[in-house]
């Protein structure tokens, strides 16, 4: 009896968490990102930009394994969202990041990072979630969750907005469509 309560709360703690990591769990006001120096909600303190603070870095894993960091995507303004193939607002806005990356991938540079925990979403799975899809977009794996923490990402889809020289401009948290991923970028060229 003991080990079936212990484990009913192991189960309703593990729910909780995978429900804050979905963004279906929005704020009623709508706030769905905004300035990131400004709004309530902004990526964590050591995050969040003031004249001459440097942001931290991460290291996530390319489709073939090698290691990419954030730092080194820095030249270009960027584009950094955090998704996973479980997360229906995700997958919705995927086609729009698709469409807008087929446009300005040239001139802005992407990183789609999958939230790869080993259990729901497994490179094996990723890949054949991108493949199916016929996605083009730079896709890369957050399987020790560094990225994820680093940015203190609580909910998804969540993307960050950086200028080429690696300033966090702005931020979403929940789906975009194509018209909000294009008015964001224009703010980061």
């Amino acid at each position: 009896m003991k080990n079936s309560i212990l484990k009913m709360i192991a189960l309703l703690a593990a729910a909780v968490l995978l429900f804050s990591l979905c963004a279906c769990n929005q704020k009623a006001d709508g706030n769905n990102g905004g300035d990131a120096t400004e709004s309530e909600g902004a990526p964590n303190e050591e995050t969040t930009v003031h004249s001459g603070n440097a942001l931290p870095d991460f290291t996530v894993y390319s489709m073939e394994g090698e290691e990419v960091t954030l730092y080194e995507k820095f030249g270009k303004p960027l584009v950094v969202n955090f998704w996973a193939t479980w997360c229906p607002p995700c997958k919705a806005e995927m086609p729009d990041f698709e469409k807008v990356y087929g446009e300005m991938g040239s001139s802005v540079e992407f990183m789609m990072i999958n939230m790869t925990d080993g259990s729901r979403d497994t490179e094996a799975s990723v890949k054949a979630f991108i493949e199916d899809n016929g996605y083009t977009f730079p896709v890369y794996l957050d399987s020790k969750m560094s990225a994820m923490y680093t940015y203190s990402v609580q909910s998804i889809p969540m993307t960050l907005f950086f200028s080429a020289d690696g300033e966090l401009v702005d931020y979403n948290v929940g789906a975009m469509s194509e018209q909000e991923l294009i008015e964001k970028i224009g703010k980061i060229k």
